[in-house]
């Protein structure tokens, strides 16, 4: 292996720092730094919908939500993870000046056909991590479905929505997400999985798939 090709490890600290100077987002996994490029219009029409009615439901609640602008950090053992979710509900947040939350109650997801293996998988198994986790859902871009994790005295159970006229029940906030009103101005295609739409780049500039 060249020098070119081992990955260069950063601290915590170092990561934040870059991150008040970077033009763009990255994330930070175990001391690997993993650049993300931008979403498809669509993607972001189906997480600002969300975004949309999350604003309106929990208007003057302390419950609250934040967009992708806002990092969450993970903390799992020894393992140290900074993410962009999509979406996340927080009823305990950090303190106003910090750019990190810690403790969602919700986060969502908005699946890419590149980056759903994270969203799914390493992804979801370090969120359902998170002590304060009530639910995560994940959502398809192309047909109105959604996998929802919800936390329950055994653990997260695993549920499927599927259809406009499909409903996510969040009982801990007191309201429901309606798919119809997720997916409003989405023009859905044949199957899930089709586009190339390349989203996360390791630091180096390498895809990662």
């Amino acid at each position: 292996m060249s020098s070119a090709e081992v990955p260069e490890f950063v601290t915590v600290n170092e990561y934040l720092a870059a991150e008040e100077m970077a033009l763009g987002k990255n994330e930070y996994v175990d001391g690997l730094v993993r650049a993300m490029t931008g979403a498809t219009l669509r993607h972001n029409r189906i997480a600002m919908n969300c975004g949309y009615w999350l604003m309106r439901a929990l208007s003057g609640q302390k419950c609250q939500p934040f967009n992708s602008d806002t990092k969450l950090r993970l903390r799992i053992g020894a393992s140290a993870r900074f993410y962009y979710p999509d979406l996340q509900v927080v009823c305990d947040s950090n303190p106003p000046t910090s750019v990190y939350q810690d403790s969602p109650v919700l986060i969502i997801e908005v699946l890419s056909p590149s980056t759903r293996s994270y969203d799914l998988d390493e992804k979801m198994n370090a969120y359902l991590q998170i002590p304060s986790l009530q639910c995560y859902t994940v959502l398809e871009q192309h047909q109105p479905a959604a996998i929802v994790m919800r936390r329950s005295d055994g653990g997260f159970l695993r549920q499927v929505v599927e259809g406009v006229d499909g409903t996510i029940p969040l009982p801990l906030l007191g309201f429901e997400l309606a798919l119809r009103e997720i997916y409003d101005g989405i023009e859905f295609t044949a199957t899930c999985v089709q586009e190339e739409e390349p989203e996360y780049q390791i630091s180096d500039g390498g895809t990662l798939t």
